[in-house]
Order: structure tokens, then sequence, then C-alpha cells
């Protein structure tokens, strides 16, 4: 399956991301992997991201839609992949529906994962982070550290990321709402979006996203 996942900020995009393409047996492809996968290995396009990068732009659409056709263009993906934050905005969903085309295939489904916005703010305001490891994660709510501000793991002191406050989590949704939640009415125009639940264990999403994906594929 050639699938496309959409979701706001804190829908667990790249969780869910990396167990569905486990399940299908398909590459996962995030925008992120891509742009650290090439200016590591020193592409043209990575060295042209990177230029942008470094002078506080942003990469230019035509930039990532290349990097991410020659990704698709690789053996693993010959039969099937998960794009996971792309396309971002409707252009580069146009350039995607294009690029498709001129290799003969197209999409099977755009998955879009489902959240109310007051649930996004108190997944990702009430993260905390461990200043000794980044990889010890707490929440306030979900899971607590047995005292508060100190890890659990190695006694760190937690602390909130600049980035995961309430006023920044709300202006990521915005940009979201702006630039990126377009692209669903561009696929439900093309019969493509199913869209889940995204609150539940990771597991219950999982279970609902396969469940969704192989009905579609079926009708």
């Amino acid at each position: 399956m050639r699938i496309v996942l959409v979701g706001p900020p804190g829908a667990g995009k790249g969780t869910q991301a990396a167990f569905l393409a486990k399940n299908l047996s398909i590459p996962h492809i995030s925008t992120g992997d891509l742009f650290r996968a090439n200016i590591s290995q020193g592409t043209e396009l990575g060295k042209q991201a990177k230029s942008y990068m470094d002078a506080g732009n942003l990469v230019p659409d035509e930039v990532t839609i290349a990097m991410a056709r020659d990704r698709m263009s690789r053996p693993d993906a010959e039969k099937g992949f998960l794009l996971d934050g792309f396309p971002r905005n409707v252009s580069q969903a146009e350039a995607l529906d294009k690029a498709l085309a001129a290799d003969g295939v197209k999409l099977d489904a755009v998955l879009d994962l489902e959240i109310p916005e007051d649930e996004v703010v108190r997944r990702i305001a009430g993260r905390r982070i461990c200043r000794n490891d980044s990889a010890h994660v707490f929440h306030v709510a979900n899971q607590p550290p047995k005292t508060e501000g100190v890890c659990d793991i190695c006694g760190g002191e937690l602390y909130q990321r600049d980035d995961d406050s309430e006023e920044t989590v709300r202006r990521r949704l915005e940009v979201y709402h702006t630039q990126t939640e377009p692209i669903i009415d561009h696929y439900k125009a093309q019969g493509l979006v199913v869209t889940i639940s995204a609150l539940g264990t990771v597991t219950e999403v999982t279970d609902r996203a396969m469940e969704a994906l192989r009905s579609d594929e079926a009708a």
C-alpha cells in the first residue's frame, strides 16, 4: 500500500507510522529522516537543504519533493511506502500526485488521525524531559514521576521544553490548520481519506488504523 499519514502535532503520527509500516511491510518515510540522511551523506539535495537551514530559512518545496521522490524510487518502496510529514501543504500534495502519476502509480489511502485540540495540548504541554538524558520522558498525568520534578531513572531534573509550552503548542496547531489541514480536502476530492480517532492506547489506535485500511482496500 502507498499511504500518506496526516494529523496534528501530538496525534502520535511518528509512533503510529513505525507500527503501521512494520505491520504492512513497507518503509516508513519521514521528512525529518530524509533531511538527516541527505545532509549526513552529503548528497546534492542535502547540500541544498543545509544551505537554507543554515540561513534560518525553510527548505523550498522542490527540494523536499525531490528528496521524497528519490526515496520512493528505491527498491524497498517498490510495493509501497508510508509517508509521514510529507506532503505538508497543498502544493506538495499536487507535486506528489504528478510524481506518482509519472511513475504510473497512485496513493491507496490518506490516513487522517483525528484528535481534539485540547487533548493535543494536554499531551504535549504535560510532557517533562530529563536534563541528564532526553530519552527519559515523563508526563504529569499519563506517566508522572514518583517525585515531582525528579527523573525516576537517574534522579536528574525534569523540565518542560520551550516548544512544549501551551502557547507554543497552540501556535503549532494554528500552522497545522492553515498549512497542512487543507491537504485533507485535496485528498477527499480523490476519495482517499480514511479518518480514525487517535485517542486510546498505541495498540488500540494501530488496530483501528489497520482495520480501517483493510476495509478501505476491500472497498
